[in-house]
């Protein structure tokens, strides 16, 4: 669907690239006195994907929400993006989403059939995921903005933190990088319209299949990668787990096109947010281009999961994962602590 106001041209930042700084957020939470609650197994502390709420014995309830600036001009696919990126929250917990709640900005110069296919777009992929909109929230601002909050249920003794991950696991990435550098460079007419396609394709995949297949397996932890990009999200699961994550470079799966657009300077304001929040914990254990490292730190929208696994079953988790999802692949390992949080190899 083609609108005469183009999306992207209301917003200052596109998709998952406006979202604040992780070390933004950790300065604004400082001195907040919180409530216990033995419950609340899963909180902020962590910097994790969703909170969990113990119910029962059998049942916990996972919470997210999630929401953004447009980052493709087509509000259909815009609402389904936004939608598949809140959803994946709940995935990254090893959970099921069952509910979820529409958040919407509009703008005086958006007409009532834009807005009605974002929330179009948002249903389908809900739909897909088998929840259900129950309502939401909408007013009125500068810039258009369109989200989810998200209720799934989980089993207490199964959920999955970003803060679990072991020493001679191996970690498994179910999606290629490089979204935010394409579609910084798709502002600029430099991404071709099969490559647009390609990532329209891949942001609005839901992280459902990743998610069915990975909680078959004993497996430690999961994140998934968004808006602090592969580094930040590598971060926060180390620092978490108290371990050290060995990426190996070679093995990451990106965009070739993102590579390019790199090394030509197409580069979102959120990969140096996420630089400067996280290389102070990463060393380069053998010589990385700036323009690959540019792609570790580009906040990915819709992005995929990354797993921590054990060893000993890790290829044949990622022989069942690549059926579905032929881009997952190996990329790197942890290891106990030792001098800093990421090795890149």
């Amino acid at each position: 669907m083609e609108t005469e106001v183009k999306l992207t041209k209301l917003a200052g930042c596109a998709g998952c690239g406006a979202k604040v700084g992780a070390g933004t957020l950790v300065s604004l939470l400082e001195g907040f006195e919180t409530h216990y609650d033995p419950r609340l197994i899963v909180g902020y502390d962590k910097s994790d994907d969703a909170s969990v709420y113990v119910i029962n014995e059998t049942t916990a309830l996972v919470q997210t929400t999630d929401f953004f600036p447009p980052i493709v001009d087509d509000p259909f696919l815009y609402g389904q993006i936004a939608a598949a990126n809140a959803l994946s929250d709940v995935y990254a917990m090893g959970g099921e989403p069952k509910l979820a709640l529409n958040i919407m900005c509009l703008t005086e110069t958006m007409e009532k059939e834009t807005v009605q296919e974002i929330l179009r777009g948002g249903y389908s992929k809900v739909y897909e995921a088998g929840a259900i909109i129950s309502g939401g929230h909408t007013i009125q601002g500068a810039e258009p903005i369109y989200g989810l909050a998200v209720t799934g249920f989980v089993h207490p003794e199964k959920v999955l933190t970003n803060s679990g991950a072991k020493p001679g696991d191996v970690l498994i990435m179910t999606k290629p990088l490089g979204i935010g550098i394409l579609t910084t460079g798709a502002k600029a007419d430099m991404v071709e319209e099969k490559v647009l396609e390609r990532i329209y394709s891949q942001m609005t995949f839901l992280n459902k299949t990743a998610r069915d297949i990975m909680v078959q397996y004993p497996v430690h932890s999961c994140t998934d990668i968004t808006g602090f990009g592969l580094m930040g999200h590598c971060y926060e699961m180390a620092q978490g787990s108290g371990c050290t994550i060995h990426i190996q470079s070679q093995q990451v799966p990106y965009h070739k096109e993102a590579y390019e657009l790199a090394q030509m300077g197409f580069i979102p304001a959120g990969a140096y947010r996420n630089r400067q929040y996280a290389q102070e914990g990463v060393k380069e254990a053998v010589p990385i281009s700036r323009a690959l490292q540019d792609i570790f730190y580009d906040p990915q929208t819709s992005g995929g999961l990354l797993i921590s696994i054990p060893e000993d079953k890790a290829q044949e988790c990622l022989k069942r994962l690549c059926h579905q999802i032929p881009q997952a692949q190996i990329v790197g390992y942890v290891t106990e602590f030792h001098e800093k949080s990421i090795v890149l190899e």
